[in-house]
């Protein structure tokens, strides 16, 4: 099994309002990790309290990177200043370029009472900051799920064991998968040397190396010594994201949801947005079911 090293950390979320109010479990995005080259937040959204979230994130901006949402639980709904407008239903999935620039909310609806899901930003290098935006929706049947008599694997963005997802980033080469292990067995993955890698557990707990897990903690992965990850699931399995990226190594200047290059950039996209010019091109739309 594989040592992880004092590069490797362990980061408990945090709860934190977001948008109206709703309370999200955040790693990160935090003090304790402010960004993860080429990610910049990860937000875990699990409650069946509808006070948590109903009230949603009205609209808002964003410019100069993508977002990745995976609904577990729950319906969310999503309108843009472009006229686009989407439903994310239990295990779908949008993928939105925000690039130039975006203008969108997200408003969850009850179902059952349980909402439950993940919100990733990436950044994008500085070349494609000002890209068109692009965004895409992918129902839970366009996910290939690969089962095994130890665990599940949905791939849900970028390669594993030969099975590629629907959602394919050319640009930072995003792994995203949604592991389901059974208890006291095993996942091992082969994850690249010089990306960034991390897993995020959900559900149970588990041990990696000689380290205990818990529920809602991220493990960031060193993985240069070449072996595989190892995770061991405790006596009530555990249910897991594994993500991993390609480094942009690019200086990273940010203010609330805008992510640039430099000061000048920031003051740029602020200037646009209170001018009513932050939208410069329509969405390319492109919604699978």
């Amino acid at each position: 099994m594989n040592k992880l090293s004092e590069a490797s950390r362990i980061i408990p979320a945090t709860s934190i309002r977001e948008g109206a109010g709703v309370i999200v479990n955040r790693t990160i995005g935090t003090p304790m990790l402010r960004h993860y080259d080429p990610f910049l937040l990860l937000d875990h959204i699990s409650s069946d309290q509808p006070q948590d979230y109903l009230a949603g994130f009205p609209a808002h901006p964003h410019r100069g990177f993508s977002t990745f949402t995976y609904m577990i639980d729950g319906h969310m709904t999503h309108h843009d200043s472009m006229g686009n407008h989407g439903e994310l239903y239990p295990g779908s999935a949008q993928w939105m370029k925000a690039a130039s620039g975006v203008i969108h909310s997200e408003m969850p609806k009850q179902q059952l009472g349980l909402m439950r899901g993940f919100q990733l930003w990436i950044n994008l290098p500085a070349a494609h900051k000002m890209d068109r935006p692009e965004y895409r929706e992918y129902s839970e049947k366009m996910f290939p799920v690969l089962r095994f008599p130890e665990y599940t694997v949905k791939v849900l963005v970028g390669h594993f064991e030969g099975v590629n997802a629907p959602i394919i980033d050319p640009v930072t080469e995003v792994t995203y998968l949604d592991v389901q292990l059974q208890p006291d067995k095993a996942f091992r993955y082969d994850l690249p040397n010089d990306n960034s890698s991390f897993i995020y557990v959900f559900e149970g707990y588990g041990q990696l190396a000689s380290q205990a897990v818990q529920r809602h903690s991220l493990v960031i992965l060193d993985v240069s010594d070449n072996n595989p990850i190892t995770f061991l699931a405790g006596n009530k399995g555990a249910r897991f994201i594994v993500v991993s990226g390609k480094p942009i190594h690019e200086p990273i200047v940010r203010y609330g949801p805008f992510v640039m290059s430099t000061k000048e950039q920031i003051d740029q996209a602020m200037k646009d947005f209170q001018s009513n010019q932050f939208v410069c091109e329509r969405a390319w739309v492109n919604q699978n079911h």
